[in-house]
């Protein structure tokens, strides 16, 4: 695929496209790779260099609260640093191009919400803020960083402040996974980017958009264990496929009137 124009949708694909109005977008580490930010799965990835029991766990924060502090500070400076990139950009353009789209994704970079994406859930959290842990009170993960950059930050109660991500051993919030499972199940249109799809429960939505009789587009190098439900698989970087997706949705939508 060397440009918009010869990215051609094989016919069915093409059709449902034309006639879908509920889309979900579901997107993984992948999507924020070419952003600069690495990827926790696979060659290079994070956990690749460090086990998530060390930093990512409720017991590694309780074990050593300023050491998992300090990572996640490191985490949400490189983070702020960076940039939405194409495939970003372009899922936040497809706003234009159907009825309904809602973004469920695995990231907590906050990338699709400064691309523009308005409906969006965060399956794992979000680095842009912290919360408390004796009273739960919320404040920007800017504000304590500031204040505290080197050891984990107190709130007035006297509680730690925590990174409000989803740490391994915790349960997705319910609010959030219950939206994305009920959007998965009226979609029309399910295109899965830059994910491994391993991670559960979050990867089952895949299979849930697809029993209820959504069009399945996975957007990844590799194949994953659900590429067999795919009616459309892109095997490229989700910066270079998602915006040539676009562009031939574009083509499609526009030619059905």
């Amino acid at each position: 695929m060397s440009g918009p124009e010869r990215l051609a949708l094989p016919g069915e694909v093409a059709e449902r496209i034309a006639r879908a109005r509920r889309v979900v977008v579901f997107s993984g580490a992948g999507v924020s790779r070419e952003s600069g930010l690495d990827t926790f799965r696979g060659a290079g990835g994070l956990w690749e260099r460090m086990r998530p029991e060390e930093l990512a766990t409720p017991e590694a924060f309780q074990r050593d609260p300023d050491r998992v502090w300090r990572w996640y500070a490191w985490r949400f400076q490189h983070v702020a640093e960076a940039a939405p990139n194409p495939a970003h950009l372009a899922f936040a353009r497809w706003q234009e191009l159907f009825p309904s789209i809602l973004v469920v994704t695995q990231n907590v970079d906050s990338l699709h919400r400064r691309a523009g994406s308005r409906r969006l859930v965060e399956l794992h959290g979000s680095l842009a803020t912290v919360f408390c842990q004796r009273c739960g009170r919320r404040r920007p993960m800017a504000q304590a960083v500031a204040a505290s950059p080197a050891s984990a930050p107190r709130c007035e109660c006297g509680g730690l402040l925590r990174p409000g991500v989803v740490w391994f051993g915790e349960a997705l919030p319910v609010a959030a996974l219950e939206e994305a499972l009920e959007e998965a199940g009226r979609a029309d249109l399910f295109v899965s980017a830059g994910t491994s799809a391993t991670v559960y429960p979050a990867a089952g939505l895949i299979e849930v958009a697809w029993r209820a009789g959504a069009c399945v587009i996975e957007v990844n190098p590799e194949p994953t264990p659900f590429t067999r439900l795919a009616a459309l698989r892109l095997a490229a970087p989700a910066g270079q496929a998602v915006p040539e997706l676009t562009a031939a949705i574009e083509r499609c939508r526009a030619q059905a009137g």
